[in-house]
């Protein structure tokens, strides 16, 4: 017999009403399961329910009973806080309850709103304003035993980083010693947004758990340890680390000073270098080398030397882009010296300046000025023959006095000694040279060059000097001069959040009438506030409600600055309002650009979140979406984002044109064809749109600086805006916000070369010296391979073309011939002519192909031989020490068992992908494994065969023997003075210096 369904509670809910608790009690034990399908009817009688649960006459059980019906009533009445309150007070009845089935989603959800209580209870309590519910606190600590209990230890170190209950992750440490639940604890830290005070708290409280590093077990959390010392910024901490390193494992000791150089400010390697001690006679070799490596040169010249080595730049490309360009246009001649500036920077090869001096001769004014910048980008890094390789630019004797067209070289020559100097420590040379520079000169041009100059080579020096120099020119209201010393003055205090500097600078911006020193004024601000979370709120709140959008404009950078890598939710929520609502368009742009800036560690949710920006109908909103896909997702290759850029090249508006342009060059950056299948297309557009003359010229810019971007430092590089330890790339960053100013000031576009990280294995021993060894890269070479170089069209030889004779015209001749030889004359026998072919009466079979070329099947059966068959592909190579490896390539890399040299750290935090289920492409590979590609870079090697003879790599690079005189400095624009002044390399060929020729004023466009 089938029971019949309950159609009410009514029978149940009048037992509540009876004298005799025993009922009363039944019937509450009834109700909690007849709550999902009756709660509305139940609902009615909540009243008395609650009045049962305060009664004395019922028996404890009765009274949890009671709490916990009164709490699913109202969870179905969607009062949430109420059913967290009645579920405190039921005690044992809610515990049990959790167990039974169809309650999964009102406990999950109860259980929800009791953590978040917790998080607010334990933050008051910890501000003294109040003390945590025992019964809560007993709900908390079931939650963490049952998340132990099951493995789902993650869960509960979130919960305990949230709740700020550090014992539990200590607990959970102790409990599985596995160090990568402390590396996730780091993470969640680092990149949510946690208050900066508490941020590193945490911090500390992890250092001491991880185990002590050695280079036996290549420890995989050696990353973790660089990300908190380089975080917390504590000079006392990290010598403490350092100096229990030394000298037992000296060389992880160097290999930890590289990588803090990687990602750590000048100011922290400066204080490091100053409080190491001097150390005995065992251990002072150790604390010398740990100086030199922690001065941030030694990185730079094996970058140098890497780039060098290695470049594999097309000069085809840069050869057509010339030739389709007119020169003599000011946009087109920038456009190509960004693009050869990008694809030669820090490779010190500067031969297609030299090999087109005449188009060099043809920059005017500001073009001028960017060509003569260009070579710093090119030898960026080659910060020991900086004064000579530019020596020929530079003002003369030191004064800046110039005027006319040889300040605009002079100006460019002091930006390009920036940006070879930039991250070279402290530079002090060359910054007092610029100082002094920005001080006697006359010229706001010459201004402007030393201003950049200073502010790039000084990034976050914190220099009081400098910056007062800077503030004097700034005072002196050149529009000119006082731009490029806003944006000098912010990379100077960089991330300093220097109150009195930002009033000074904001009150000025105020003031002022000119909208470039505003403008330089508002991103210098945003850079004052660099990684500085919640103290730069109240900066932004101020420039947010300015009336002039340009202020507002700095408020959005200094927004996604502050926060920048954290992905923080309510700036994310505030860029987006603001990229909807604001009136000026320059702003709404610049709010979803700085999108990036806050999700660059998380690039695979970037295509989604702008993906609805990316159709908006504002041009400049859809510029700004290109940009954030550009810059959140450069060097991944991710399809998603090359899927939305790609309809977006043929948008009607030049400017998102050229943004498209621009970010597909940064996201294909050192990908392969057979990793990315947009390659080859997405090459074949530049090519396509730079050499189409109707065109828009923006959209021709973006294509050549497109062109730049996707072969960049020699095809060598990739941009990435974080270390190979997953910090914040510092240096990168600033470079990318001011490479987005190239909209109002296209020199600064210079400064994405700041952004370029060397990609490749570079080997060291003990002695800091470059070993030959060779290792594997367990993957197809074509994954990973060079692109192809682009072949020159061939010249097809003309064919001429077969003269038809008809076959009436052969039978007219011979009847000729017979009629003469009758009649005994002789007649000279009609040769055929070259090219004539008799056509034939006959068909050809019917049903059969003939040879097109010989008109015979026979003949088309011998031209045809069998195709050769393919050689399969190896799937591993050897690489050499000082070989280009690309990020996603570093989870393939292994040193075999037998190798003499063995790295003293893992080569990549990803563990190598598996044969049964390869990755699809390694741009995949990168995105679903760790969120940062750690590994590669400079390595230090131990040497397992110390006492066999070592054979060194030779560098390129090393600096020549000082000239016996240095030339004067030229007067002139950049490309007359003479060739061997354009290149360092003074064994290489000089080149002519270009004919005395008129420049057609009269003609200039």
């Amino acid at each position: 017999m089938v029971a019949l369904a309950q159609s009410s509670a009514a029978g149940v809910l009048a037992l509540l009403f009876d004298p005799e608790p025993l009922l009363k009690q039944y019937a509450l034990k009834s109700l909690n399961s007849l709550v999902p399908q009756f709660w509305a009817e139940i609902s009615e009688h909540i009243a008395l329910i609650e009045s049962l649960y305060e009664s004395d006459e019922l028996p404890q059980e009765a009274h949890d009973q009671a709490a916990l019906l009164a709490s699913k009533v109202y969870y179905y009445l969607g009062e949430y806080d109420e059913a967290l309150s009645f579920a405190l007070g039921a005690g044992s009845a809610f515990e049990a309850d959790s167990r039974s089935p169809g309650a999964e989603e009102y406990v999950e959800t109860v259980v929800s709103k009791a953590i978040d209580r917790y998080i607010k209870s334990r933050a008051a309590e910890q501000a003294g304003e109040g003390k945590i519910d025992s019964r809560l606190q007993g709900i908390i600590e079931g939650i963490f035993r049952r998340c132990i209990e099951d493995g789902e230890f993650r869960q509960a170190i979130g919960i305990a980083l949230e709740s700020r209950r550090l014992d539990v992750i200590k607990h959970i440490y102790e409990q599985t010693r596995d160090t990568s639940l402390l590396s996730y604890a780091m993470e969640a830290v680092l990149d949510t947004a946690f208050p900066l005070a508490y941020r590193d708290q945490v911090l500390k409280f992890l250092f001491p758990l991880f185990p002590a590093p050695n280079s036996a077990s290549k420890s995989p959390h050696v990353y973790s340890l660089t990300r908190i010392l380089v975080t917390l910024n504590s000079p006392d901490m990290t010598i403490t680390f350092l100096n229990s390193l030394v000298p037992s494992q000296k060389l992880l000791a160097y290999q930890f000073a590289f990588d803090l150089v990687e990602g750590g400010g000048q100011d922290f390697l400066e204080a490091i270098r100053k409080d190491l001690p001097e150390g005995n006679e065992e251990s002072k070799p150790v604390y010398d080398q740990l100086r030199k490596i922690l001065l941030g040169q030694e990185s730079i010249k094996l970058y140098l030397e890497f780039l060098k080595r290695n470049n594999k730049v097309d000069m085809l490309i840069l050869k057509n882009t010339k030739d389709a360009l007119e020169a003599r246009s000011s946009i087109y001649h920038t456009a190509l010296t960004l693009q050869n500036a990008f694809m030669h920077a820090g490779t010190t090869s500067d031969v297609f300046l030299r090999d087109n001096l005449e188009w060099l001769a043809l920059a005017n004014n500001w073009s001028k000025f960017s060509a003569a910048a260009a070579i710093g980008v090119i030898h960026k890094g080659h910060f020991q023959e900086s004064m000579n390789i530019l020596g020929p630019y530079l003002p003369a004797h030191g004064s800046g006095s110039s005027s006319g067209s040889t300040a605009y070289s002079e100006g460019g020559a002091l930006y390009a000694l920036g940006l070879v100097n930039a991250g070279c420590g402290s530079g002090q040379e060359v910054e007092n040279y610029l100082r002094n520079l920005l001080k006697g000169a006359t010229s706001e041009v010459v201004q402007h060059g030393a201003a950049l100059g200073l502010g790039v080579a000084g990034m976050g020096g914190k220099s009081a000097e400098a910056y007062d120099d800077l503030k004097q020119t700034l005072f002196t209201d050149s529009a000119v001069a006082g731009e490029a010393a806003g944006y000098a003055m912010g990379l100077i205090m960089l991330g300093t959040a220097d109150a009195t500097s930002a009033e000074e600078m904001l009150t000025y911006a105020r003031e002022t009438q000119h909208e470039k020193i505003i403008r330089g004024l508002a991103v210098g601000l945003a850079l004052i506030f660099y990684g500085r979370q919640e103290e730069a709120d109240e900066m932004v709140k101020l420039l947010m409600a300015e009336k002039d959008p340009i202020l507002r404009y700095g408020g959005v950078y200094t927004l996604a600055l502050a926060y920048a890598g954290t992905a923080n939710n309510a700036a994310i929520r505030q860029l987006l309002h603001v990229a909807v609502s604001d009136t000026s368009d320059d702003v709404r742009r610049a709010a979803v650009t700085s999108l990036a800036f806050l999700l660059f560690k998380n690039p695979a949710q970037v295509p989604r979140i702008v993906q609805l920006l990316s159709e908006s109908y504002n041009p400049h909103v859809r510029c700004g979406a290109t940009l954030a896909l550009g810059i959140a997702c450069a060097g991944t290759g991710l399809q998603d984002a090359v899927d939305i850029l790609e309809p977006m090249t043929r948008d009607s508006v030049d400017f998102v044109r050229q943004g498209a342009l621009i970010s597909l060059g940064m996201i294909l950056v050192e990908q392969s064809e057979a990793s990315s299948p947009s390659l080859a297309p997405t090459r074949a557009l530049y090519a396509k749109i730079v050499s189409d003359k109707h065109d828009d010229p923006m959209a021709r810019f973006g294509a050549a600086l497109g062109q730049g971007l996707i072969d960049a430092g020699g095809r060598n590089v990739t941009i990435s805006l974080q270390s190979r330890a997953g910090s914040r790339n510092t240096s990168a960053i600033v470079g990318m916000v001011l490479f987005c100013q190239f909209w109002y000031w296209y020199p600064l576009a210079h400064c994405a070369c700041l952004a370029f990280e060397p990609t490749g294995i570079i080997g060291l021993d003990e002695n800091l010296k470059a070993p030959t060894f060779e290792f594997h890269s367990n993957a197809k070479p074509s994954l990973f391979a060079y692109p192809s170089p682009t072949k020159p069209p061939k010249k097809e030889a003309v064919a001429k073309v077969a003269t038809a004779v008809l076959s009436t015209t052969a039978k007219q001749k011979a009847r000729e011939k017979r009629k003469a030889a009758a009649e005994g004359e002789t007649v000279a026998s009609d040769e055929k002519k070259d090219g004539d072919v008799e056509m034939k009466g006959e068909s050809s079979p019917r049903n059969e192909d003939v040879s097109p070329i010989s008109g015979s099947l026979s003949n088309l059966a011998e031209g045809t031989s069998s195709p050769k068959p393919r050689k399969s592909e190896p799937s591993s190579e050897k690489l050499k020490n000082f070989s280009r490896v690309v990020s996603a390539q570093l989870a393939y890399v292994s040193f075999p068992s037998d190798s003499r040299y063995q790295p003293v750290r893992v080569v990549s935090t990803r563990p190598p992908p598996t044969a049964s289920k390869p990755a699809k492409s390694p741009s995949a590979a990168a995105l679903t494994a760790e969120r940062y590609a750690g590994g590669g870079g400079i390595l230090i090697m131990a040497d397992t065969r110390p006492g066999e003879e070592v054979e060194y790599i030779e560098f390129e690079t090393q600096a020549p023997p000082a000239a016996a005189g240095v030339a004067p400095a030229a007067q002139g624009p950049p490309p007359s003075a003479p060739g061997r002044h354009i290149a360092l390399d003074e064994s290489a060929p000089e080149a002519d210096p270009p004919e005395s020729f008129e420049y057609p004023f009269d003609h200039d466009t």
